[in-house]
């Protein structure tokens, strides 16, 4: 029997292989890198170079899906844009229901739970998408959650998904420290995401959440924050 076909069925070692071709589609993307602060969180995102016909405000790769929450992505752009679209329904849902903003937990929670439908629908294929999703705690924290194509869900301080991602892991794991300054952070994610893109604020993409909201920083800001960096370095 071809196990790889069938998604709601496992080979005999356990494996759901329409699950990890998800996966692999998402190792295949874009690089995105988080980081949380001591009252922020940064998203630095390597973005694709636009046609030189192209309107670049239709590409982003860094979405706000409710007010103090945003989330950026690795993997197939319409597949997100689809996940962006079912969060942002139930972010209003919750605030005609609840009478108040969700939490970006709640939202990460949400989203992962779509995820993990589609890994056990007949007719239907995994999202080829990871997400960082950012926002603040019920007691004013920052927050940073990643799901992936499997539907699972988990909390970092910093984190990154997308093609060579392990390198920027392993240089976050090596240089993240508690309770960093917004200027830190942002530096951090930027250098992080240096690992694996060609310096020049072009191909990078930075966004800021702080509890005023999402602020996407210019790309002259950014140009700036990578020469100050590279004269440290």
């Amino acid at each position: 029997m071809s196990y790889d076909t069938a998604i709601t069925i496992f080979s005999p070692d356990g494996h759901l292989f329409q699950v990890e071709y998800a996966m692999e589609a998402v190792r295949k993307g874009r690089c995105a890198v988080g980081v949380q602060g001591v009252d922020c969180i940064v998203l630095a995102v390597e973005r694709k170079a636009a046609a030189k016909l192209q309107d670049t405000r239709t590409v982003k790769k860094i979405h706000i899906l409710d007010e103090g929450i945003a989330l950026a992505f690795a993997g197939l752009t319409a597949d997100a844009r689809v996940l962006c679209d079912k969060a942002r329904v139930e972010c209003q849902s919750f605030r005609l229901t609840m009478e108040d903003p969700p939490s970006a937990e709640y939202i990460a929670r949400h989203i992962a739970r779509t995820q993990q439908e589609y890994t056990q629908k007949g007719g239907v294929r995994p999202y080829g998408v990871s997400t960082l999703v950012v926002g603040f705690g019920r007691a004013g924290e920052p927050k940073l959650f990643m799901t992936e194509p499997s539907g699972s869900f988990s909390a970092w301080k910093a984190q990154a998904i997308g093609k060579n991602s392990k390198n920027v892991v392993e240089f976050l794991e090596k240089n993240y420290q508690e309770n960093l300054s917004m200027d830190l952070t942002l530096k951090l994610a930027i250098k992080g995401l240096l690992e694996v893109v060609e310096s020049g604020s072009r191909n990078i993409e930075v966004a800021v959440m702080q509890r005023a909201g999402l602020q996407m920083l210019e790309d002259e800001v950014v140009q700036k924050l990578i020469s100050e960096i590279e004269a440290e370095a």
